[in-house]
């Protein structure tokens, strides 16, 4: 059992979980490899790695970042059935702390679900925790839907739960129906109600969809729960989840009335934050509190002044204590590469030499491009530099688009397909539209794109262009994203990248012969 005072809050992120479950967030597996260790780097207690029955890919990870992990507790998700929960011990089992979580829909409409009366689901969770705690002697056990589940059957549950074995019990806002003050009373109820409460962690895991996932979570904290899941960025299914951000920094900075510590560095917040948003795809709003690219800027000329005079005017925390440097100086044409360097060190970026070799080289090409080259161009670079790399079946070639008012916009495209030079012209929309019938010309594909963003890195005309990509195709999801000052030349990068990933899986996923 994870040990916790009556004043510490566990962190238990659920990014490679919950988070993963976001419509087109699917990560690699190195993604969710490198996630892991950042979680547990930066000093989350818990990191909730899959759901091993998933797939056979989620299996893999999990046990991979459990036989890496070196500080954090690892979990995997299994439903109450027996086949779920051992094929999540054998994921998690060779992990130095290993967990299983384990749960059921508990309210009217998710019991109609398995066609369970009341007692038929008391039987069942019996049953399923006691023989996870004989695998385990950490257990998670959540009663999903728990806040629209009938008082007096929630806590007759949870305590043959607690009875069976389970070491903490989390209560789930599934459907994110709850208000902070209904939080809080259902933690203090079931604190006084259920045998045993008082020898168990209780956990809250609330999801956004009424924006009070990260409300309902601290009345929650000072209601008696003392474990808070939540994802980075607030990523998840639908609104998303509590924002792990946004709990951390809410406990720090506001400890005067909620005198309660965590192990979070914070000062690793916004790299993470960063290299989520990039793996998931999932761009950060820019006033999204903390982590938005906005959460520190002041425009208001009174705001700038006060700054000025005081940064405590208008921040209740620095930038440096989330991650952020205090200062963006941009880097030129004329930069080297110890300059380089030692800047993509601040970004959280430590380079071999044949690896800075290579982005310095990006570096140089970028910087003949733009006037001044910030922090943000760089990220988009590494992320770059990172996703083509990973894929690279197929490659852009050359590109080159002729749009206007008069029509037909035309693109003629070259795209090295294993090794080899493919040339078409092709006409569509936009541009845009016209690179993609393109890209679908010379590598045919059933794929629907159902995704197509972009965002400007920096201000101005020169600024690069991040471009996201998602296709599905049968069952398979795959997000692609580039970045050049050229927003065509962006999008066919990102589209080729996303097509790059679905052969992949495509392949992976394919029957033996």
């Amino acid at each position: 059992m994870t040990a916790t005072t009556k004043d510490h809050i566990l962190i238990f992120d659920t990014t490679l979980r919950d988070g993963e479950q976001s419509p087109g967030a699917t990560m690699s597996h190195n993604e969710k490899l490198e996630i892991a260790v950042l979680l547990d780097e930066m000093g989350v207690d818990i990191i909730e790695a899959g759901f091993p029955i998933a797939s056979e890919g989620d299996f893999k990870a999990v046990r991979e970042i459990a036989g890496n992990a070196r500080n954090a507790v690892i979990c995997g998700l299994s439903r109450a059935r027996f086949m779920d929960i051992d094929r999540c011990w054998e994921a998690v089992k060779h992990a130095e702390r290993p967990r299983i979580h384990t749960f059921i829909g508990t309210s009217p409409l998710h019991r109609a679900i398995p066609n369970l009366t009341r007692d038929e689901m008391a039987d069942l969770i019996h049953k399923t925790v006691s023989h996870a705690r004989n695998l385990c002697d950490n257990v998670q056990w959540s009663p999903m839907d728990a806040t629209r589940t009938e008082h007096d059957y929630l806590c007759r549950v949870i305590g043959i739960a607690i009875r069976a074995g389970a070491t903490t019990i989390n209560i789930p806002d599934t459907v994110g129906y709850t208000a902070p003050r209904e939080s809080a009373n259902l933690i203090t109820m079931l604190l006084k109600e259920v045998p045993g409460a008082e020898d168990i962690t209780f956990a809250t895991h609330c999801h956004n969809d009424l924006g009070m996932a990260t409300a309902n979570a601290l009345a929650a904290v000072e209601a008696g729960v003392r474990q808070i899941e939540c994802t980075i960025n607030g990523l998840g299914e639908r609104a998303g989840n509590t924002a792990l951000e946004e709990v951390v920094m809410a406990l720090k900075v506001r400890n005067d009335i909620m005198p309660y510590s965590t192990r979070i560095d914070t000062s690793k917040i916004m790299n993470l934050s960063r290299r989520v948003a990039t793996v998931s795809g999932f761009t950060v709003q820019p006033n999204k509190a903390i982590v938005g690219k906005n959460a520190f800027a002041h425009e208001s000329g009174i705001h700038q002044d006060g700054m000025l005079k005081n940064p405590e005017n208008f921040e209740i925390m620095r930038p440096e204590d989330v991650g952020l440097a205090e200062s963006s100086l941009p880097l030129g044409k004329h930069s080297g590469r110890a300059a380089l360097k030692a800047k993509m060190k601040d970004l959280g970026y430590e380079l071999a030499d044949n690896q800075l070799k290579d982005v310095f080289m990006r570096f140089k090409v970028l910087a003949d491009q733009k006037k001044e080259v910030f922090d943000e161009d760089l990220l988009a670079l590494m992320a770059d530099e990172g996703t083509m790399a990973a894929y690279d079946k197929i490659r852009v070639r050359e590109l080159r688009v002729v749009c206007g008012t008069s029509g037909p916009q035309t693109a003629e495209l070259t795209l090295t397909v294993d090794g080899k030079e493919h040339s078409v012209t092709a006409t569509g929309g936009g541009p845009v539209d016209a690179t993609f019938n393109a890209v679908q010309m010379i590598v045919p594909h059933g794929g629907r794109l159902a995704l197509y963003n972009v965002h400007a890195v920096t201000e101005g005309t020169d600024a690069q262009a991040t471009v996201s990509v998602r296709i599905e195709d049968g069952g398979h999801i795959a997000m692609g994203q580039s970045a050049d000052t050229d927003t065509v030349v962006a999008s066919a990068k990102a589209y080729v990248n996303a097509l790059n990933k679905l052969l992949v899986r495509r392949e992976k996923t394919a029957p033996a012969q």
